[in-house]
């Protein structure tokens, strides 16, 4: 098992380089115990994989739902190199190894034990691995597109992402925005000639300042929140820039209304043209993804709870691909080992002990439900 996470760690699997290496290795992974793992590629190098281990069906199927990309190492230094998968006093260093390889390395070896024990199991263990949740959900929209109507009946389906083994029913959703202004070019020396669209963005700025979305805050997971986090603009010092883009993060909550906040912009849009003709802006959308909110009282919550010997949940400021699987309607619950607070910083690691200790965890879940 230490092996296949130090691989998949080494794998590189951001954005640019792709998950298709990575697929490969769990697919392989998964052949040594008999189990056909299904890599579903598109492009040079995305993929998905997927891994169904049939039963009698009896029971409903059990939805293990990983992703294989990882965010970048990012300039920060490292005191280990990220991508080489370096094991010092128990930990493995490594982007990606608490978010999630790890969970990945505990969820395959536990299946595959459950396998190689020839228990017989009362309902169908799916194993899926995604492309692209750390940008565009690209690969669990694929898999939700290719796969629904054609699943057997769910349980329910379990994320291991980085919990610190704690159950989480609840993650606030994102909304991320592009801003645009338009200006018009004009050279630097004569600046009265154009129309600056950085100015006009200053403008936009300062009723962001005092912008607050419209929404009743939600028990556990308190206010949605909105962060300017990007700015793009100019394309020479002696050139009056004719564009300016912001990038807007915004964590919404269940049951809000994405385009209530656009609206909201829009008229604020508004009012800043009413005061100066010249000015000129739009909004568009570059990624979404809704709030999780699995009811606490169903049966598969306590079950899961019972499985891990807990009956605490909680919920989580990030966000994960839980809402595209809840789509299908079936409840969502995230557990894993790690901590959440390591993930995208320099000298991510995970502690071996915690894999070794969610196997274990994963094993009782499964026969928890499907035994």
């Amino acid at each position: 098992m230490k092996e296949m996470l130090r691989k998949l760690i080494q794998a590189e699997t951001t954005t640019e380089k792709g998950e298709l290496v990575a697929a490969n290795i769990i697919s392989e992974q998964f052949s040594r115990s008999g189990i056909a793992g299904r890599v579903d590629s598109w492009g040079s190098n995305r993929a998905n994989l997927i891994a169904q281990i049939d039963s009698s069906g009896r029971r409903a199927a059990l939805l293990f739902a990983c992703h294989l990309d990882v965010v970048p190492a990012g300039e920060s230094k490292w005191q280990h190199p990220p991508f080489d998968a370096v094991e010092s006093e128990g930990r493995i260093y490594g982007r990606g190894s608490a978010d999630m390889k790890g969970g990945i390395a505990s969820v395959v070896t536990a299946v595959r034990q459950v396998v190689e024990s020839g228990v017989k199991l009362q309902g169908d263990i799916i194993f899926f691995a995604a492309a692209g949740e750390e940008t565009d959900s690209c690969g669990a929209r694929r898999f939700v597109s290719n796969w629904s109507g054609k699943l057997p009946q769910l349980a329910g389906v379990v994320i291991p992402e980085p919990t610190d083994f704690e159950i989480v029913t609840a993650h606030r959703g994102i909304l991320w925005l592009k801003v645009k202004t338009s200006g018009k070019a004009a050279h630097g020396s004569a600046p009265q000639l154009g129309i600056n669209a950085i100015t006009s963005m200053r403008a936009v700025l300062n009723e962001l300042d005092n912008f607050k979305i419209r929404f009743e805050p939600h028990q556990l997971l308190g206010d949605c929140s909105m962060s300017v986090n990007t700015i793009t603009s100019g394309k020479a010092i002696n050139v009056v820039p004719d564009m300016c883009s912001i990038g807007i993060d915004i964590r919404t909550l269940p049951g809000q209304n994405y385009q209530d906040i656009i609206d909201d912009l829009q008229k604020i849009f508004a009012k800043l043209k009413q005061k100066n003709p010249q000015f000129d802006a739009s909004v568009s959308i570059i990624r979404e993804v809704g709030a999780l909110e699995t009811n606490n009282n169903c049966d598969f919550v306590g079950n899961f709870c019972s499985a891990v010997g807990t009956s605490k949940t909680r919920a989580v400021g990030f966000t994960t691909d839980g809402p595209f699987f809840a789509a299908l309607g079936t409840p969502v619950v995230i557990f894993g080992q790690g901590r959440g607070e390591l993930c995208h910083k320099p000298d991510e690691y995970i502690d071996f002990a915690d894999v070794e200790k969610a196997v274990e965890y994963y094993k009782n879940i499964i026969l928890k439900f499907l035994s």
